[in-house]
């Protein structure tokens, strides 16, 4: 357990890091007289670099444990925030280069899943996983302190802040954490591992699972407020104030997916909610009055798609060759980070050519029945085929050295 609590709290501090530069964007926009695309693209960068990095990361993840990872990726990650704190605030191209290098705080997943799946039996991981992966909520952190921070002690105090932290939690962790007994190391280079991944079918089964589930969290977690804004007519706390709730419930749903994953198994709790986001995408289509059917929506959505996010990497945990979960974490995290930006993009077209968020949620509804389809079908075949290769091991008589 104190394993699972330490990867937890480095998951959700590196995120808080990650994040940093997405509440202080209207800051540097206004300091720098920076546009909308140029402040896009300062909140953006990190982000896709975090997300591109985890491939990578996971297949090193697999070689030198979590042991190492935590505490090192930790330790660099305080360089990009105290350039940003103390000297790159200044710039542009000061604020690219930093967030750049910033994005090494956001791969920090792809190390937590394989170390906490080597940790626990396969029927409890679907759970463990799926508290780890609400430290995810990291991202509050900096929401909830950064802005105020800055009116309490300077542009640089947030940054120096969380660079403490991480140092502090650098040091515990290179001194608490231990990799599992037994942990299957794999042998060749990063290049044939990665190779290796990219030719198992699970990745891109589960890539496209959690792009839809991870990504739909995080498209409505960034575009929630301006769609509540412009059809329904919120006040911009109000509709700030929902989406804060509807991230909250993903992010707590994320564990309850992993624990009905290890009850019920991967496949149901997938195709549960996919069907979910199915129906209410449709309905909100609509757009039926806010109390009490879009409220209901929003909030099935966000049960649906938190739960669905925790349930791909039990899947993940079943399917995947013990040493290679960190290279197949590595790709489906990248996959979820990167579906996340498509959509916002989408329904802001849409909005600007129809005058309507309509037909966005319709394709959304469309999308969400296809990955139902390919739950039920490809991703229940897959499943099929890993039981009945794990029963054929288990009957198999003993060789002359049992």
């Amino acid at each position: 357990m104190l394993m699972l609590v330490l990867a937890t709290v480095g998951f959700a501090l590196n995120f808080w890091a990650w994040s940093l530069l997405s509440p202080l964007g209207p800051l540097f926009k206004n300091r720098l007289g920076l546009g909308a695309f140029e402040q896009g693209l300062v909140v953006a960068v990190p982000v896709m670099v975090g997300s591109v990095g985890r491939i990578p990361v996971g297949a090193l993840t697999d070689r030198f444990g979590g042991r190492v990872m935590f505490p090192a990726l930790s330790a660099l990650t305080i360089v990009p925030v105290l350039f940003l704190g103390l000297f790159g605030n200044e710039s542009l191209i000061a604020l690219l280069i930093g967030g750049f290098f910033l994005g090494l705080g956001g791969t920090v997943f792809a190390v937590g899943v394989p170390f906490v799946n080597a940790w626990f039996p396969p029927h409890r991981r679907g759970l463990a996983i799926g508290i780890f992966g609400a430290g995810m909520g990291g991202t509050a952190l900096s929401a909830l302190t950064a802005v105020q921070l800055v009116d309490a002690g300077g542009i640089a105090t947030p940054f120096v802040v969380t660079a403490l932290v991480l140092a502090l939690y650098a040091v515990v962790s290179a001194i608490l954490l231990r990799n599992a007994p037994g942990r299957s190391v794999p042998t060749g280079s990063l290049a044939r591992r990665l190779g290796d991944t990219a030719r198992l079918s699970a990745t891109w089964e589960a890539s496209w699972l959690y792009t839809i589930a991870f990504g739909g969290y995080v498209a409505f977690s960034v575009y929630l407020p301006a769609y509540l804004e412009t059809a329904y007519g919120l006040a911009p706390a109000d509709a700030a104030n929902r989406m804060a709730g509807f991230v909250l419930l993903a992010v707590l749903m994320r564990p309850v997916g992993g624990w009905l994953s290890d009850q019920v198994g991967p496949l149901w709790v997938l195709a549960g909610s996919y069907a979910v986001v199915t129906v209410t995408a449709a309905a909100q289509a609509f757009t039926p009055d806010l109390m009490p059917v879009g409220t209901i929506a929003f909030l099935a959505m966000a049960v649906a798609l938190g739960a669905g996010s925790g349930a791909v990497f039990a899947l993940v945990a079943l399917l995947s060759p013990p040493t290679m979960v960190g290279s197949v974490t590595g790709v489906v995290g990248a996959a979820g980070g990167l579906g996340g930006f498509l959509p916002p993009l989408i329904m802001g077209a849409v909005y600007g050519a129809f005058d309507s968020y309509a037909l966005g949620l319709a394709a959304l509804a469309v999308v969400a029945a296809a990955t139902l389809a390919v739950t039920l079908t490809t991703v229940r075949h897959s499943l099929r085929a890993h039981e009945e290769g794990h029963d054929r091991l288990t009957d198999a008589p003993a060789g002359p050295h049992a």
